[in-house]
């Protein structure tokens, strides 16, 4: 197959190998001559449109033409250009569709914590307060590492991960950046991938330690110390060591057991997309979506900027007029954000996205948006909330790939799904997993890649590959360690907006 109408309805047709000028394509009992050299990934326009016509790709508009075009002409951002602009007025058309999808019954292993949450992982985590103590933290996970590597050579001690989750924020920040900050840290102190975390503070910062702790509600005070090294008389190295050892110890008698798929929470995200992206990575990725939430599990959407041009399908999935208000919230509350700083809401694909075969805003968000499948919304959440509701939610974040997988990981998912055309090996706090769109990225970083979608195009059915990547998240789910995990390529980043003291 050298080409694919996506939907009935399109005017453009996405070739799936890089195709010569002149070659013909036979589309609709028509033969269609190419006008230019056409890459794998892009669009070409499949009849004649006006200057002003909108170009319809997945069913929908995704901009509108420039110029006179004729069939067989490449449509590209050169040619192409957005229909979005500002807030929009929206009405609520329920369209929820039943899924039709048995309870498989399966599990997976985990870490039963307290609270009654699930981890996938058992580690042992350093939060710093603010940036100043960050130095400290990464000595502290050097010194820890030192001394767990000689246990485990000497006695058989349990070798648990040891991570710092370094940032630059925690003081001279203002009312919503400095509360963004504090939900973010406390997220990730409560989160259950990790057995034992020391929250690590200066002391003087605006991020004061005595009011975080009381950020965090009924914590377990068995897994989660707090040192001040302000307060610290002589060497705060050795009372860091002194509580990590407390941590440590404690994490180490953890067990997996077997818990219920219910328990699972995936977070859905996508960077360097291309042209494949809505055909291959993100759909496989919402057949998935919509298999775990019909097993009671849970999956998060987030990169609200790329939301905008597909989003009253999101819209109209909310379960309830509720939902339905709190989404158009979600979506008009980042265009004033984009618009309150000068500008345009539809300034958003990349040159790697262009590249790839991506045009516009719109382009992108109806591919983007694939990755949640057809399953119902069930929650929308501010940024830095932490998950209330089974099912698929939707949380407020923008599109960069390292603050959009921070707030994933922060609202309780255990891992993320990260699709990818171009390739990144990026991960967050969490087992990050990258999953190609295309098969010749899968050849080239098999040291970033996961898993292959890019099988789609190339005779594999989508029922058959999404039971290989369930059967590869179960695993990964049960310990079996992810690219990121394997390179240490493991980062937080929180969003940021106002003035810096």
């Amino acid at each position: 197959m050298d080409f694919l109408k996506i939907n009935p309805r399109d005017n453009v047709v996405v070739c799936l190998r890089d195709m010569k000028k002149g070659e013909t394509l036979c589309i609709d009992k028509q033969d269609i001559t190419l006008k230019q050299d056409v890459p794998a990934g892009h669009k070409v326009l499949i009849n004649d449109i006006l200057a002003g016509e909108n170009v319809i790709k997945y069913g929908y508009p995704i901009g509108h033409a420039t110029g006179n075009a004729e069939a067989g002409t490449w449509i590209n951002e050169n040619n192409l250009k957005t229909n979005l602009a500002g807030t929009l007025s929206y009405t609520y058309t329920p369209a929820i569709e039943e899924l039709a999808i048995a309870d498989e019954h399966l599990t997976f292993n985990g870490y039963k914590r307290k609270n009654g949450e699930a981890g996938i992982r058992n580690e042992i985590w350093i939060v710093p307060t603010v940036g100043c103590v960050n130095g400290i933290a990464e000595r502290l996970v050097e010194m820890l590492k030192q001394e767990i590597k000689e246990a485990a050579a000497n006695n058989g001690t349990p070798i648990l991960p040891v991570h710092a989750w370094h940032h630059n924020y925690g003081c001279s920040q203002l009312s919503g950046d400095h509360e963004n900050t504090r939900k973010i840290l406390r997220d990730i102190v409560l989160h259950p991938n990790t057995g034992g975390v020391l929250i690590l503070s200066l002391g003087c910062e605006n991020n004061q330690p005595d009011e975080f702790m009381k950020l965090l509600g009924d914590y377990d005070t068995n897994r989660v110390k707090l040192l001040i090294t302000q307060q610290v008389e002589g060497d705060e190295l050795e009372v860091g060591m002194q509580l990590l050892r407390e941590l440590y110890q404690q994490a180490a008698t953890d067990v997996r057991e077997e818990m219920p798929l219910s328990k699972l929470r995936v977070g859905l995200k996508c960077g360097g997309s291309d042209g494949f992206s809505g055909i291959t990575a993100n759909p496989l990725v919402g057949s998935f979506c919509d298999w775990l939430t019909a097993q009671g599990g849970t999956c998060v959407l987030t990169e609200v900027p790329e939301m905008f041009g597909a989003e009253t399908i999101l819209m109209n999935r909310c379960k309830t007029p509720e939902l339905f208000e709190q989404t158009v919230k979600l979506i008009n509350n980042f265009k004033e954000y984009f618009l309150s700083h000068g500008e345009p809401v539809g300034e958003n694909p990349s040159p790697g996205n262009k590249a790839g075969g991506i045009s516009t805003l719109e382009d992108k968000a109806l591919g983007c948006t694939q990755k949640c499948g057809r399953a119902p919304v069930s929650g929308v959440m501010e940024y830095g909330a932490r998950l209330q509701e089974n099912g698929l939610n939707l949380l407020s974040a923008p599109g960069n790939d390292l603050v959009a997988a921070t707030a994933l990981a922060a609202s309780g998912c255990q891992m993320v799904l990260f699709t990818t055309g171009r390739g990144t090996p990026f991960g967050t706090f969490v087992p990050t997993m990258k999953i190609s769109t295309n098969t010749n990225l899968y050849q080239r970083k098999r040291n970033w890649i996961d898993f292959n979608a890019g099988e789609l195009v190339e005779g594999t059915s989508m029922d058959v590959l999404t039971r290989k990547l369930t059967n590869l998240i179960i695993k990964v789910a049960n310990g079996e360690n992810v690219c990121n995990e394997n390179n240490g390529y493991q980062e937080i980043s929180i969003f940021k907006n106002g003035v810096t003291l």
